[in-house]
């Protein structure tokens, strides 16, 4: 399916986003998952226009109503890769399906999660990664896992399935039912992949205590890696920007006045941008990358 523009996540800044670039009479799609940051706010009282203040779940709600009001397909799919295909054009795949643009506003929030197990921070660089398309190469025929028990983690799994010796997705004790259901999608890349629902008490050093060595479980028993990748949840801001190459300022997406950041096309807002973390600043620089967006989709079309 094809878009003028793509925007991934549907709080504040998504919306806010969607609703200039849709006034702008552009084809525009809006894909979201998960809980979102806003949902979790039992009540918002610094808001202008909310005399008594409003909750958090009802002015999200109330943004994905409006949107869909305007017109503005709103699509609950979990986006698991973004793909440049050529300086002006994207796909984007989510729950199996392809969705392409000229330009992709990241609205996600930065979703970044570290889990609670010992040697997980001290190994972060050195064997601990949060991106399979960026370090995956390193770990060519050699053993990998990956910590999760989600979508995100099974298309991780299996993007290093086509690289590494062995890949085992770890879902510390968690359930693995979304991760069966995800593999049984994809049955050439279930047969590379091994699961294994022990919880994971500790990453180990290799002899030299400079690398990741392995895992210990609960139960005492170790697994042998060479490197572990972390993905918990689903994608946040920071993941899908290391997949693109953009320039990062820690966790945060570097984006200028007019959000764009270092690729063509590609715009980020709202809490994917650090700062001030608050509705506020999520609408106005939301407003800010569609308008930009726009711009930038009919310089595009005036060349053609």
């Amino acid at each position: 399916m094809s878009y003028d523009l793509i925007i991934i996540g549907a709080g504040p800044a998504g919306i806010s986003a969607a609703l200039y670039v849709k006034r702008a009479n552009l084809n525009v799609a809006v894909i979201y998952s998960g809980e979102s940051q806003l949902e979790k706010a039992h009540k918002i009282d610094n808001y202008y226009g909310f005399p008594q203040g409003i909750a958090g779940a009802d002015l999200y709600a109330n943004g994905i109503a409006q949107a869909k009001n305007l017109g503005i397909e709103v699509i609950n799919a979990e986006v698991t890769n973004i793909q440049m295909d050529s300086p002006t054009q994207y796909t984007v795949s989510a729950n199996g399906t392809d969705y392409s643009a000229p330009s992709v506003i990241l609205a996600t929030g930065n979703k970044k999660l570290r889990p609670l197990i010992d040697g997980i921070a001290e190994f972060e660089t050195k064997g601990v990664s949060y991106c399979a398309i960026c370090d995956g190469f390193f770990y060519r025929k050699k053993n990998v896992a990956v910590i999760g028990n989600g979508t995100f983690a099974v298309a991780e799994a299996s993007h290093l399935a086509h690289i590494a010796a062995s890949v085992t997705i770890l879902t510390d004790g968690k359930d693995d039912a979304e991760v069966k259901a995800a593999l049984a999608a994809d049955p050439s890349a279930a047969e590379k992949i091994t699961v294994d629902t022990r919880k994971v008490a500790k990453v180990y050093g290799n002899e030299t205590g400079i690398k990741v060595g392995g895992v210990t479980f609960a139960d005492n028993e170790s697994l042998a890696l060479d490197g572990i990748f972390v993905a918990l949840g689903s994608a946040g801001a920071a993941d899908f920007a290391k997949k693109l190459g953009l320039a990062l300022n820690g966790d945060s997406i570097s984006a200028d006045e007019k959000m764009a950041t270092n690729a063509p096309g590609i715009f980020s807002c709202g809490n994917a941008n650090g700062g001030l973390l608050q509705v506020c600043k999520a609408v106005y620089e939301g407003g800010v990358a569609g308008l930009s967006a726009v711009e930038y989709v009919r310089g595009l079309k005036k060349a053609q």
